[in-house]
């Protein structure tokens, strides 16, 4: 018989649940707060994801799933403003197209207004870091940290390069459409 639905401590993980529990595992409908702010909010069954459910990431993507003993079966992501990745046929900025997808659903800016960013106007980047999709990277500490600057990870020699080379790093000039007189 179930329980009624209590927010549980995981003091072992440092996760959150609130929803129901049978034999002292998550049992039901909950949801699952890890401790990266990621939500899984669905059907839980003997302690693990199982049946429809949906993690939610804090930059605002969502990966909803049917999910069966833990893994899912078959699933969806969705970006934080709503293009939906396709694993067969992905276009988006393959080369031949490389407008952001804000752009595609509100179509181009005039001729000489670049859009740097799928964001418009793009996040003002610290000086001397660059922005590496969930944060900005600081070169010289090796760190990310999210967009409120608060810690995430240290990189790697493999991901430090990778951002070096393909991340927008914070402007030391204006680039782009320059204010009129």
């Amino acid at each position: 018989m179930a329980t009624a639905p209590r927010i549980a401590a995981m003091e072992v993980t440092g996760s959150r649940f609130c929803g129901s529990t049978e034999r002292g595992r998550m049992e039901g409908w909950g949801s699952y707060t890890l401790p990266t702010g990621t939500e899984y909010r669905g059907e839980l069954r003997d302690g693990a994801f199982h049946g429809r459910g949906a993690l939610l990431f804090p930059g605002g993507g969502t990966f909803r799933a049917v999910w069966h003993r833990g893994v899912p079966a078959e699933g969806k992501f969705t970006f934080a403003d709503g293009l939906e990745y396709a694993a067969e046929r992905w276009d988006y900025c393959d080369g031949y197209d490389r407008r952001f997808y804000t752009e595609i659903c509100s179509g181009l800016k005039p001729a000489g207004i670049s859009q740097l960013t799928n964001l418009d106007p793009p996040r003002k980047i610290p000086e001397g870091c660059y922005d590496c999709g969930d944060g900005f990277y600081n070169p010289n500490t090796r760190t990310v940290a999210d967009y409120e600057l608060r810690f995430l990870r240290n990189a790697d020699d493999e991901e430090h390069e990778w951002i070096i080379r393909t991340c927008r790093k914070a402007e030391d000039g204006a680039l782009g459409r320059k204010p009129g007189p």
